[in-house]
C-alpha cells in the first residue's frame, strides 16, 4: 500500500503553487504554474490586469481554473500517484471570482465601501464589527478553489471571511447589519462560515475519475493566503512576521484584540478563540522588480550591492514608491525627498535603490507602531522570518536574504526624517 501523502494549493496572484508532504512533513512533491509564462494567452503582467483607470485590478477566473488542470496533468505525466493523497488544503489570495475578477489589488470600490462604513455607524465601528474598516474585497478565492475539488459551493472559513467586513469576528457569524448594506439575500447565498481547519468533505467524483484520487481523500477549508502563512510558519503569541511577495504582510497572533483604521484583525487559522492582527502594503515585490529593473539591469545581485555601497539612512534621502494606489496610507505616485525633507523628481540608481528599501521597512514599522506593537523588541525574530519567506517569481531567495536582515537592522537610523516626509504625501 502506498504511504500516505498531503497536498497544499496556493492560488496566489501571480502562479498556482502545489506541494506534496509525507506524514512526516518531508516534501516529496513540488510544482507550480506561472500565469505570465505558461499561460500567455490571458495575457496578464504579474498575474493581473491593471486597467487603464489604474484603479481597477482584476484576474481573469478562467486562467486559475486551466492552471489548475494544466499542474495536476504534469503531476499525472510525472508519475505521481493521487491514490495515496489522504487529504488536501489550500490558500488563495484575497478576493473572488466572476468571469474577470477584481483581486486584492483593485481600488475601484471605494463609494461601495464608503456606503458600507455609513451603513453600520462609521469605519471605527465595522472595524469594531468585523476587525477593520472596509476595503475593496468581494468573495474569496479560497472557498472558490476549495470548491473546485469538493464538486459543491464549499463555506467561507472563519480567518479568511473575517476579511470581508461582513463576519462579527467575536461571535464569527455574519453581520445582519453589514450584509443588509450589500444586498439582500446574502446570508443564504454566503452560507454558514466555519472555523479554518474543518474538513469540508470528500474529493468530488471528477478527480478520482480522471487522476485516481482515492474516495476517501479529504477537502480540509481553504483559508487565506496570510492566515496561512500564520498557520505555516508556527508562530507564537508576541511573535512578528514579515512577508514580502506581490503585497507585503507584517502579522502577529494576538489573544486581545483591539480594532482600529489602520490595518486589519482576522480570527487565527490556528485556534479560533484568538486573532491575528495583520498590516497589508500593496506595492511589493512588483515594485521592487521595477526599481531592480530601472537601476540595476535586471540583475538582483546589482541590486544588492548598490544597496551595500550606500549607507544606512540613505543620507537622508527617503523615498515611497506606490505604482498603485497603496492600502496603507491611501497614496499612489512615487515620493522623493532629499535630506533638507525636500520633494525631488530623481535619485541617482544606488540612492533609489536604498531609498525604496528603507522606505518600505520604515512604513511598515511606522504603521505597526501607531497600532501599538513594539517592533524593535523583535527585530531578530522578525529578520529570520522573513529570510525564510522572502521569494520572487522565479523562487530565488538567497541574494536578499542580506537585504532584508541588513535593512531590518538598520531602522533606527532614520525614522525621525521618515515620519516627517511621511506626512507630506
Amino acid at each position: 500500500m502506498a504511504a500516505p501523502c498531503f497536498l497544499g494549493w496556493d492560488f496566489s496572484t501571480q502562479q498556482l503553487k502545489v506541494i506534496a508532504i509525507d506524514e512526516h512533513l518531508r516534501v516529496i512533491y513540488e510544482d507550480n504554474v506561472n500565469f505570465d509564462k505558461d499561460l500567455p494567452e490571458f495575457k496578464t503582467q504579474g498575474g493581473a490586469h491593471v486597467h487603464s483607470d489604474r484603479l481597477t485590478v482584476t484576474s481573469p477566473v478562467l486562467m486559475w481554473v486551466k492552471a489548475l488542470d494544466m499542474i495536476l496533468e504534469k503531476m499525472k505525466s510525472s508519475g505521481f500517484n493521487f491514490s495515496q493523497v489522504r487529504a488536501l488544503s489550500g490558500a488563495g489570495q484575497a478576493c473572488f471570482a466572476v468571469s474577470n475578477s477584481p483581486i486584492w489589488m483593485d481600488s475601484s470600490t471605494a463609494s461601495q465601501c464608503s456606503a458600507l462604513e455609513n451603513a453600520v455607524g462609521g469605519a471605527q465601528h465595522l472595524a469594531n464589527i468585523t476587525g477593520s474598516r472596509a476595503y475593496e474585497r468581494i468573495s474569496l478565492v479560497s472557498s472558490f478553489a476549495a470548491s473546485l475539488f469538493l464538486g459543491a459551493y464549499a463555506p467561507i472559513d472563519y480567518s479568511d471571511g473575517s476579511g470581508m467586513n461582513l463576519l462579527q469576528i467575536w461571535e464569527k457569524v455574519w453581520s445582519a447589519s453589514c450584509l443588509d448594506a450589500c444586498a439582500p439575500g446574502l446570508v443564504e447565498k454566503l452560507g454558514n462560515p466555519v472555523p479554518s481547519y474543518s474538513v469540508l468533505g470528500s474529493i468530488s467524483p471528477y478527480y478520482i475519475q480522471r487522476y485516481e484520487f482515492s474516495p476517501d481523500c479529504k477537502i480540509v477549508a481553504f483559508t487565506g493566503d496570510n492566515p496561512a502563512s500564520l498557520a505555516g510558519m508556527r508562530l507564537q503569541e508576541g511573535d512578528i512576521a514579515i512577508s514580502l511577495g506581490t503585497s507585503d504582510t507584517l502579522f502577529l497572533w494576538i489573544q486581545e484584540p483591539t480594532p482600529a483604521l489602520e490595518g486589519h484583525i482576522l480570527c487565527n487559522p490556528v485556534d479560533s478563540q484568538t486573532y491575528m492582527a495583520l498590516l497589508c502594503f500593496k506595492n511589493g515585490s512588483l515594485m521592487r522588480e521595477r526599481i531592480r529593473d530601472e537601476c540595476a539591469a535586471g540583475s538582483w545581485d546589482e541590486f544588492s550591492n548598490a544597496l551595500s555601497s550606500t549607507v544606512a539612512g540613505n543620507n537622508g534621502n527617503l523615498g515611497f514608491y506606490f505604482d498603485v494606489m497603496e492600502i496603507t496610507p491611501e497614496a499612489v505616485g512615487i515620493h522623493r525627498f532629499n535630506s533638507d525633507n525636500q520633494k525631488v523628481s530623481n535619485f541617482p540608481k544606488e540612492v533609489e535603490i536604498r531609498a525604496l528599501i528603507e522606505g518600505q521597512f520604515m512604513a511598515k514599522r511606522i504603521h505597526a507602531e501607531k497600532l501599538g506593537y513594539k517592533v524593535s523588541k523583535y527585530v531578530e525574530r522578525a529578520a529570520e522570518l522573513t529570510a525564510i519567506h522572502f521569494k520572487h517569481k522565479d523562487g530565488s531567495s538567497d541574494s536578499n536574504i542580506s537585504i532584508v536582515n541588513r535593512v531590518l537592522k538598520d531602522t533606527e537610523t532614520s525614522m525621525t526624517s521618515e515620519r516627517a516626509c511621511w506626512k507630506s504625501i
